[in-house]
């Protein structure tokens, strides 16, 4: 009882401390002997003031603290205490006190004065980088004037901490100290100092429970969360090989490869594309991943009984998980229900599971909605108008160790495409982007021909590839579905501005690229913004020129739809170039090589053997022009005209997803140029009209004067995703140019050149050059290191590049390369040997420019000497633009 009273008695005492604390707030200013503060009375305010206030508002102010004029209060009362209470609650004042300054009779005149708290003039880091402070100036959005609260100084502080958590820094501290700015009243400036501390990083992942998995193949399901890298690869080497030679001789080879796998991983762990630092989201994401590893391998019933993740010291922290796998579960019988269209036999084929196969949850949803490497149930029923198909898979029957299925389809009735459109370009005129597309009103609803009609659409490359999405509306109510595509356009005119080194020659290049031009808008007024665009068509303009020595000029239009109906495309073009040896015009050493050549040609998309092949056709004259060139070409009397018509054909295939960064797919092309033989036509024999050595000159003047040869050449390159954007390209080129007479030989020109960056690749003798990293600018040709640099007829050359994408974004892709190259260069046939080869390796980074194209620069080390040349390979830096290295 007596401990009750003492309780009453305190909550009185604090009752009365609260309200005496109020009313010290409420001072009289005039007639102070009618106020009798232990007998509260009924008041009517008169009027509010609002005082102490600089850059708020005072009506504001009374509004908030809910005191009107000309209401009738209690004074002392709750009104004025509320009134104090919600002014404090604002959090922008340091004191606040209502007074009253005037009585009249039963009325009251309060003033509510006030302290602002001092406002923030300006605000600096320290203890982080520039980079850093500017990032948290976005993130914490102070600004000049805002007040320096407590609730300020405690929000900016968790941002900076969440922000260096995010990075791994688990144990910042942050310290807010305000000082007065003495050029402004009641203005602070801020400083955050802040202390990063060491950045923490997961040095173990413990893993308990589990048998079927070993702890390497769970923390590989992990896909973000990972131990930090480790190199110590001697101290496990002997009990791992003797673990695995044990387990091969007990003819354990599964277990043996598990051996050195786990070996591998422990030991090697170099993280290159995931760090090794803890996120709290995507530590839950890959949870849900261990367990959905699980699940491929039959373990349905697996789940995370306890899972903690524990400090280790200031620089590590460590992942304790402890699993439950449950049984491993099998297919047993298949049922289907509800199907009409396709009988049971041709259904259990596209599914591809069979009765005793692991339980693969993951699988089956895979085979029946969508499979990226083949067919699958809806594709099957969805490409023949099925739009409305439903699938559902239930298991009926669990028992023992194994599972019965029943797939119950829903097939609805076929649906018709209704509308087709395009919503996004700006710039690309509707037909440009219609005649892609495989969709078309009126025929039945098909998902490979939207697949299809997405990749063609990227493949254009007017439009950003990772936005690109089709709209499917469907209407059940009258069977029809339209489809509307959403592009994003992007900019793909390109300048070339690039510099190539080539015979001791710095080559500048400019060039200009349309590749979505249109012509018959040309003359259109208004049109020209700031180019006639829209078409689909390309036209190219291109300046080489290193000083008064070389000089070349070209142009070039393709149509890619001739007549509009079908894409059958049309190419034109001209180009010159003149190459003089560097001496005055007046001297007598002083000769040119002049190149004139047009070329026609005609592409046509192919249907057989399937529509992602196409065939081009061309026709080339080109007429090579030489005064007093006999000291620098080496070949001949140096004078005179040679003539080349050509017939080319070329037949490719190209499935890649899109043509920046392409995760998939392939590119082949084969291609065959070929000359009239013209020695056929003649009985001539050019030995015996020209005899010995001295007359080696004329001979080959008349032997050449029309160039004769074929040339084969071979392109194919394949894209294959290892893991989320890690894409593996390997690429295999081949070149031969041959001759129809013994006799004559290999013509002189049209020959291959090999090493470098190929950026000095211009046009001079028809010649093609071929870059290859490691070594110098065309230093692998034949001959090169005695200065009779003719040439090879004969190349190979194979690549290897492991890519990963820094950003996709469509005004700058970005990605980095490792590679590994081989390659050579061969005159004659007898010398080729695909295996002897020049090998390379190195880094790289690719950046897509819309108004540029490709850039590259690459470093390479090429580790076979060349012989009779010093510093033709070992560690090279090249520099490339449009692909010019490939």
């Amino acid at each position: 009882m007596c401990r009750f009273f003492n309780k009453i008695f305190i909550l009185i005492s604090i009752f009365f401390a609260i309200n005496t604390n109020i009313i010290a707030q409420i001072q009289v200013g005039n007639d102070m002997s009618e106020i009798d503060y232990s007998l509260p009375r009924e008041y009517e305010i008169g009027g509010i003031t609002v005082s102490g206030v600089k850059y708020l508002d005072p009506q504001v102010l009374v509004m908030i603290s809910g005191l009107q004029v000309g209401e009738t209060i209690d004074v002392p009362g709750d009104k004025i205490t509320s009134a104090i209470r919600k002014l404090w609650e604002q959090g922008l004042f340091e004191d606040v006190s209502i007074t009253c300054v005037n009585k009249v009779g039963r009325k009251i005149f309060l003033n509510i004065d006030l302290k602002e708290r001092p406002r923030i003039s300006k605000f600096s880091f320290k203890g982080v980088k520039k980079s850093e402070a500017e990032e948290l100036r976005k993130k914490i959005n102070l600004t000049r004037g805002d007040v320096a609260t407590e609730h300020t100084y405690t929000k900016t502080t968790r941002i900076i901490e969440d922000y260096f958590f995010d990075k791994g820094f688990h144990n910042v501290i942050v310290d807010v100290r305000a000082e007065n700015d003495t050029t402004r009243d009641n203005y602070v400036n801020l400083t955050l100092d802040i202390n990063k501390g060491p950045k923490v990083r997961i040095s173990e992942i413990v893993i308990e429970g589990n048998e079927e998995l070993s702890d390497n193949q769970v923390r590989k399901a992990m896909k973000e969360t990972k131990v930090k890298g480790n190199f110590d690869p001697l101290d496990p080497l002997a009990p791992a090989v003797y673990g695995a030679a044990w387990d091969f001789i007990t003819l354990k080879p599964k277990d043996a490869m598990a051996t050195l796998t786990d070996y591998f991983c422990e030991n090697y762990r170099p993280r290159i594309f995931k760090s090794s630092k803890y996120l709290e989201n995507t530590y839950e994401d890959d949870k849900n991943n261990i367990i959905a590893k699980y699940n491929q391998s039959g373990y349905r019933d697996a789940y995370i009984v306890n899972d903690s993740v524990y400090r280790i010291d200031d620089k590590n922290l460590g992942i304790a998980i402890t699993l439950d796998e449950g049984d491993k579960y099998y297919f047993r019988d298949i049922n289907w229900v509800g199907n009409t269209k396709y009988d049971t036999t041709t259904l259990n084929r596209i599914l591809g599971i069979k009765k005793g196969d692991v339980y693969n949850k993951e699988l089956l949803q895979t085979n029946l909605t969508y499979n990226e490497g083949g067919y699958d149930i809806s594709s099957v029923y969805m490409d023949d108008g099925y739009l409305f198909f439903n699938v559902d898979p239930v298991e009926v029957r669990v028992e023992n160790d194994s599972i019965d299925l029943e797939i119950r389809i829903y097939e609805g009735d076929q649906a018709t495409i209704g509308k087709v459109s395009v919503k996004g370009n700006t710039k690309t005129n509707d037909h440009v982007v219609v005649r892609e597309m495989y969709t078309k009103p009126g025929q039945l609803f098909s998902r490979s021909d939207v697949i299809r009609t997405t990749r063609e659409l990227a493949a254009l490359g007017y439009f950003n590839a990772e936005t690109l999405n089709p709209d499917i509306k469907p209407d059940p109510t009258d069977g029809t579905v339209d489809i509307e595509y959403v592009v994003e356009e992007t900019s793909s005119d390109q300048i070339e501005l690039s510099a190539g080194w080539g015979y001791n020659k710095l080559i500048l290049t400019l060039g200009l690229t349309l590749n979505n031009f249109s012509l018959k808008n040309m003359f259109k007024k208004g049109a020209w913004t700031p180019i006639p665009g829209g078409d689909g068509q390309k036209l190219s303009l291109r300046v080489q020129t290193y000083g008064t020595q070389y000089l070349y000029y070209g142009a070039s239009f393709t149509e890619p739809w001739l007549g509009g109906k079908k894409p059958n495309s049309f190419t034109a073009s001209i180009y010159h170039s003149t190459y003089a040896t560097p001496y005055e015009r007046s001297s007598e050493n002083f000769g040119t090589f002049k190149t004139t050549g047009i070329s026609f040609g005609l592409g046509k998309r192919l249907t057989w053997p399937d529509d992602y092949f196409t065939i081009y056709h061309g026709i080339n004259l080109m007429r090579y022009k030489l005064n007093n060139y006999a000291s620098v070409f080496n070949f001949g009397t140096g004078k005179g005209f040679f003539n080349v018509i050509s017939y080319n054909i070329s037949v490719g295939r190209n499935s890649v997803s899109q043509p920046i960064y392409p995760r998939y797919g392939s590119e082949l092309v084969m291609s065959l140029e070929v000359t009239p033989p013209y020695s056929a036509f003649t009985d001539k024999d050019y030995n015996e009209l020209y005899p010995g050595e001295a007359n080696r000159a004329e001979r080959e003047d008349h032997m050449y004067r029309w160039v004769e040869f074929h040339k084969w050449k071979f392109k194919l390159a394949w894209y294959t995703e290892l893991y989320d954007k890690l894409v593996l390209m390997t690429r295999v080129r081949f070149g031969y140019l041959g001759c129809y007479d013994q006799s004559i030989g290999i013509t002189p020109f049209q020959r291959f050149y090999l090493g470098g960056d190929g950026l000095s690749n211009y046009n001079f003798d028809g010649r093609e050059i071929i870059g290859m990293r490691g070594y110098g600018n065309e230093v692998l040709t034949p001959y090169y290191s005695i200065d009779e640099n003719f040439g090879g007829n004969i190349f190979a050359k194979y690549t290897m590049e492991l890519r990963y994408p820094l950003s996709l974004n469509p005004t700058a892709t970005i990605y980095a390369l490792a590679f590994v190259e081989a390659g050579n260069d061969w005159f004659g046939v007898q010398t080729f040997n695909p295996f002897d080869v020049y090998r390379s390796a190195g880094l790289g980074v690719r950046i897509y420019l819309p108004m540029f194209g490709m850039l590259g620069i690459d470093w390479g080390y090429g580790f076979d000497d060349v012989p009779g040349i010093n510093n033709a390979n070992k560690s090279q830096f090249h520099f490339s633009i449009g692909g010019s290295i490939d």
